[in-house]
This record gives structure tokens, C-alpha cells and sequence, in this order.
């Protein structure tokens, strides 16, 4: 008979050397990287268990690792479930840091073991308190980076080299990009006085909004609209209050609306057919599902919501098969294949 190896034969050597394996040195299975605040990090190799801390970083991952998540922050729609990857249907909502649906939990989310956090970089939060609250249960963290459109485009390159997709962050990125570059050479030539009017009508009465400087609007100034409630931002929430005094004076063109109620209602008020776009049949529904294509959330989305506005507010300049671009974008970001009857639903 073949003689036994001396690994084999030696019980006492086999424990000695998974006890040494046991102790080597955590660098074998960690890694740094510069997240996208400057800081260097120490995450595992391979990350199998995230958080995303914030609904704009969550929607992210979604987009390129949704089996690596290990909850959600706010409740899945009933309606929109058939429009969301299998590996998001069950997971547990556990909140956010960012004032989108319930503040998190700290216990509840060291129950779930996640072995990093990816964080939303804003300026409405400092980083040193995100870092050391997480650090209470041991898990790092990393930023993101998401002010704007356009800063996505290098969240994706940062996040697939986190999650090891590289080729995937690559194609996500360069749509973004693509998007953007279409957009503005199609607009960027028209006169601040000849661009279209718009009310961005946030709540179910149409009374809350946004400014044209805030980051919850950018997707309508990339589109080259001219969102008429001119200010700064004043807060993170924004959803300004204004009267229908103030708009009609505005004079807007067309009305942007989250609100699928809000066209009956401004319809049937006498003091919103005041309003030119009211008069004229113009308020437009934001497609929402199964993610807000401009905001509430901001993501990723706004590469094919600005595509959308762009259309609207200007179709000899920028002529769209809006239909088709959906399932392309549908595809390549959300991971679904959606029907023409999906469509319809998500424009309605």
C-alpha cells in the first residue's frame, strides 16, 4: 500500500498548521482603498455583506451588486415589485442616515453582519460622526460621492473596483457620461431667454418645490429648462413652500409633477387655471418606478430622466425613441426586461 503523507500521519502537525493559518496576518484578506472623501480605508477583500446607509448609495449597489446587499431603506411599493430583481424582493428595510424613511438602527443592522457600509459623502452630514456611530458595531466605512449626474459616473468606476465588477461599472459609467455629453451638446446652445418655463410641483397640493441652484433639481437645468423658482438651497430636504399667487406671476410653460393626483387637482381649482401651463394642458407626471427618474431619491436614474426631460422640453432638438431608450436603460441598470405594457405603467 501507498505510504501515508507525513500531514496525513501526524495529527498534531495538522493542528499546528490550521492554528497558523488561523493567525495569519489579516492582510491576506483585507485591502485598502481612497474612498471618494480622500480617506483610506481598510475593507475586506471582498465584501459579501453591504449597507448602503442612504437611499441614493443603496439604489446604487442595487445597480451593481444586489446580492451583496443585506437590507433596504424604505418599503418596496406593492406595484412596483415586478420591476425589481429577485434578490431585493426580501430583504429587510433598515432605515437610513439620510432622512429618507426610518432612522436606522444600529443593533438592528450588527444583526445582519455586514461586513462593510458605504455611505452617503453630502453636505449635510459630517463624515467623523457616520464613521465613529458605525464603528460602534466594527464595520468600515466608505463614502460615495453623489452630488451630482455626473459624479455617479465615478461612483460606479470606485464601486466596481469595491465589488470586483469592473467591466459592469465600466458600461454603467460610460452610459452616464454618453447621456450627459447628448444632452447638453443638443441644449447648451439656447438662450437662457428662450428655454421652456418650468414648475417643479413636489407635494400633493403643488405647493412645495424646489430652487433652480438646488441638487434636487439639476436633472431640469441639464435638460436646459429654466425652473423659474430661482434661489439657493436652504436646507438637505428642501420642498419649499410657495403660493399659487407666486406661480402664476412665474408664468411657467410647463409643470413637472411627483404627484399623480395633482393634475385633477389643478385642473379643477379656479385658482390654478390662473396658471399658464394649467391653461395649456401642461403638467407632466415624473415615471417613478420602480426609482424616481429626477429625485427623491437622486440617482443614477436622472441619465435617462434627462434624456426624458430633454425630449419633452425640446423634441426637434433632441429626438428620442423614449420607449425603447427605457428598456435599453431598464436593462443595463435595474437588471429587468420590461414589456411594452411595463412601459405604459411606468409612463402613466
Amino acid at each position: 500500500m501507498p505510504s501515508k503523507s507525513r500531514l496525513a500521519q501526524s495529527p498534531l502537525l495538522l493542528c499546528a498548521l490550521l492554528a497558523l493559518l488561523a493567525c495569519a496576518p489579516a492582510h491576506a484578506q483585507t485591502r485598502e482603498v481612497t474612498d471618494m472623501a480622500g480617506r483610506k480605508v481598510v475593507i475586506p477583500a471582498d465584501p459579501k455583506r453591504i449597507f448602503g446607509a442612504a437611499p441614493p448609495v443603496a439604489v446604487t449597489l442595487y445597480a451593481i451588486a444586489p446580492e451583496r446587499l443585506i437590507g433596504i431603506n424604505v418599503p418596496i411599493r406593492g406595484d412596483e415589485k415586478s420591476l425589481y430583481r429577485k434578490e431585493a424582493l426580501d430583504l429587510p428595510v433598515l432605515g437610513s442616515n439620510a432622512g429618507m424613511g426610518r432612522q436606522l438602527n444600529l443593533e438592528e443592522i450588527a444583526a445582519m453582519r455586514p461586513d462593510l457600509v458605504v455611505a452617503w459623502l453630502g453636505f449635510y452630514q459630517e463624515k467623523a460622526k457616520v464613521v465613529e456611530s458605525f464603528a460602534k458595531i466594527g464595520v468600515p466605512v466608505i463614502f460615495l460621492k453623489l452630488d451630482t449626474l455626473d459624479d455617479y459616473a465615478d461612483a460606479f468606476a470606485f464601486l466596481g473596483q469595491v465589488v470586483g465588477r469592473e467591466a459592469k461599472a465600466a458600461e454603467m459609467s460610460a452610459y452616464i457620461r454618453d447621456a450627459l455629453l447628448r444632452v447638453r451638446e443638443a441644449t447648451a446652445d439656447i438662450p437662457p431667454a428662450e428655454r421652456l418655463r418650468v414648475y417643479y410641483a413636489e407635494s400633493a397640493d403643488g405647493l412645495a418645490t424646489d430652487c433652480d441652484k438646488s441638487f434636487h433639481t439639476e436633472p431640469i437645468v441639464i435638460a436646459a429648462g429654466d425652473n423659474i423658482y430661482h434661489c439657493e438651497q436652504s436646507s438637505h430636504v428642501g420642498m419649499d413652500k410657495i403660493s399659487v399667487e407666486q406661480i402664476v406671476a412665474l408664468k411657467p410653460s410647463l409643470i413637472l409633477t411627483q404627484n399623480k393626483g395633482f393634475p385633477a387637482l389643478a385642473k379643477s381649482s379656479a385658482l390654478w387655471r390662473n396658471v399658464e401651463a394649467v391653461k395649456n394642458g401642461r403638467i407632466v407626471n415624473v415615471p417613478h418606478a420602480p426609482f424616481n427618474w429626477l429625485d427623491r431619491p437622486p440617482s443614477y436614474m436622472r441619465a435617462l430622466g434627462i434624456q426624458w426631460l430633454a425630449n419633452l422640453f425640446y423634441p426637434s432638438r433632441f429626438p428620442l425613441d423614449v420607449k425603447a431608450e427605457t428598456k435599453k436603460f431598464y436593462q443595463l441598470f435595474l437588471g429587468v426586461e420590461i414589456s411594452d405594457a411595463d412601459f405604459t405603467r411606468i409612463m402613466e
